[in-house]
C-alpha cells in the first residue's frame, strides 16, 4: 500500500482534525471533562480514543457502515482493492457533495475554524467544513436539518428539565459537595463512550471530505489501509492534545451554564444530546451542524432552569442563550462566504494571462434564490452585530424578530 494524497489534501485533512476535535470538546467530551477534573488527562484520552478507533475502523471496514454496494444490495465488508470510506454514508450523496480533488482554497475554512475555536466561539464544523465541498442544494439540506435539530433539541431541553429542575435537579444541587454513588460514575462513562460514538459517526465526515472516497467501482479510488491508519493516528494524537488542554478556550462557554460540573448532572445531558443525535443519524444520512443541536439542547435547559428556580433570572439566560446562537450564526455566514467567495476568487487566478480577472458576481450563486441568500444572511450581520457589542431589550428583540423572519423564508423558499 502507499500513500497517494496531495499536499493539500494533507494540510486540509490535518487542520479539519484538529480543529474538529478540539471544537466538539465543547459538545461531546466538555461535560466528561469537567466531571472528571480529579483524574489525570491520559486516563479520559485513553478512554476516548480507544472509542475513536473502535467507531473509525469498524465505519471503514464496512465501507461507512453501511454494508452496501453502490446498487444496493447488502455486502459484507469493504473491498481493500478499491479502497474504502468512513463517513458513514454522510457523504455518498455526490450530486449533493461531488468528489473532486481538494485545492489550497479548501484548506482555509479549516483553519479559519482553528483560529475560531481557540477564540472560544461555537461554530459548526459542519457548516465551516463541510459548505466549501457542497453544492448549494447540499448547503440548504445541512442547513435545514441543522435548524430542525436546534429547535427539537430546545423543545426537548425545555421539557426535560422543566421536569427535573425542581426535583432531581434541586436534589443534586443541594448534594453537589457530598460524595456521590459510584453508579453515576459508570453511568457517566457509559453515557460518554454512546455520545462519543454517536458523534463521530455524525461528524467523521467533517474531517475525511478531504481524503479519497471511494467511489465503489474504480481500484484505488477510496482509502487504503495504510492512509486509513495514518489518518485515524494523527486524529488520536490531536485528540491527545486537546485532553492535555482540557478542552482548551471553547469550554468556558459550557462552564458558564447551570450545573454542568456535576457529574450526575453531565450524564443527563449527555445521555439526551447522544439520543438526540442518534435519532437524526438514522433519520437520513444528510450532514447536520452537532453543534446547533448541542446550543440548542443548553439553551432549553437553561429556560427551563429559568422559569422554575429564583437562581436562574430570565432575561440572563435569554442574552446568554441569544448570544451563542449569534456566534453560531457568525460562523454560519463565514463559512458560506468562504465557500463561496474563495473558489470564485480562484477562478480568478486561472486566466491564461497569469494575472487576477475579476469573475461576473452571478458566478457567486447559481440561481437568484440563491444570491438572495447571501445577501441576506450578510445584512443580518449588522443587527447580529449590534446586539453581541451591547445585549439591550430592544436590541435582542430586534434580532429575535430578524432570525425568526429568516428561518421563515428560508424554509419556504430553495435556495437554489
Amino acid at each position: 500500500m502507499q500513500f497517494d494524497l496531495s499536499i493539500f489534501a494533507i494540510i486540509g485533512f490535518i487542520f479539519a482534525a484538529y480543529a474538529v476535535v478540539g471544537n466538539d470538546a465543547l459538545q461531546t467530551l466538555g461535560t466528561f471533562i469537567n466531571s472528571n477534573r480529579r483524574l489525570p488527562w491520559w486516563a479520559l484520552f485513553l478512554f476516548a480514543s480507544t472509542i475513536l478507533i473502535v467507531v473509525f475502523f469498524f465505519g471503514y471496514i464496512t465501507d461507512g457502515g453501511e454494508l452496501r454496494n453502490p446498487d444496493g444490495s447488502p455486502k459484507a465488508m469493504c473491498d481493500f482493492r478499491i479502497g474504502c470510506d468512513t463517513s458513514y454514508g454522510r457523504l455518498d450523496n455526490t450530486e449533493k457533495y461531488p468528489i473532486f480533488e481538494p485545492q489550497w482554497y479548501h484548506t482555509l475554512p479549516p483553519l479559519v475554524l482553528l483560529i475560531l475555536t481557540r477564540l472560544g466561539i461555537p461554530v459548526s464544523t459542519t457548516f465551516m467544513v463541510l459548505t466549501i465541498f457542497a453544492t448549494m442544494a447540499g448547503l440548504s439540506s445541512m442547513l435545514q436539518k441543522s435548524l430542525i435539530g436546534y429547535g427539537l433539541a430546545f423543545i426537548v431541553g425545555m421539557g426535560i428539565y422543566l421536569i427535573l429542575s425542581r426535583t432531581l435537579e434541586q436534589f443534586f444541587r443541594k448534594t453537589e459537595h457530598q460524595q456521590h454513588a459510584p453508579v453515576w460514575v459508570l453511568l457517566q462513562w457509559l453515557t460518554t463512550a454512546y455520545l462519543w460514538a454517536v458523534w463521530l459517526m455524525q461528524d467523521f465526515a467533517n474531517i475525511f471530505i478531504f481524503l479519497p472516497r471511494g467511489d465503489g467501482v474504480t481500484p484505488g479510488s477510496g482509502l487504503n489501509p495504510a492512509e486509513a491508519i495514518a489518518a485515524v493516528g494523527v486524529t488520536v494524537l490531536l485528540l491527545g492534545y486537546t485532553f492535555w488542554n482540557r478542552g482548551g478556550p471553547v469550554q468556558r462557554i459550557l462552564q458558564s451554564k447551570t450545573s454542568v460540573t456535576d457529574i450526575r448532572s453531565a450524564t443527563i445531558i449527555d445521555f439526551t444530546y447522544a439520543s438526540l443525535l442518534f435519532y437524526f443519524k438514522e433519520l437520513n444520512d444528510v450532514p447536520m451542524s452537532t453543534t446547533w443541536v448541542f446550543l440548542g439542547l443548553i439553551a432549553g435547559r437553561e429556560y427551563a432552569f429559568a422559569l422554575t428556580t429564583r437562581a436562574i433570572r430570565f432575561m440572563r439566560t435569554a442574552r446568554v442563550t441569544l448570544s451563542d446562537l449569534s456566534k453560531a450564526f457568525i460562523g454560519l455566514v463565514i463559512s458560506v462566504d468562504m465557500a463561496r467567495g474563495l473558489p470564485w476568487l480562484a477562478r480568478g487566478f486561472e486566466t491564461d494571462e497569469g494575472l487576477f480577472q475579476l469573475q461576473p458576481l452571478s458566478d457567486l450563486a447559481p440561481s437568484e434564490n440563491s444570491m438572495w441568500f447571501l445577501i441576506i444572511i450578510n445584512l443580518m450581520l449588522i443587527p447580529v452585530a449590534l446586539y453581541l457589542a451591547n445585549n439591550t431589550v430592544s436590541r435582542m428583540v430586534g434580532v429575535t424578530v430578524v432570525y425568526a423572519a429568516a428561518i421563515v423564508a428560508f424554509l419556504t423558499l430553495p435556495i437554489y
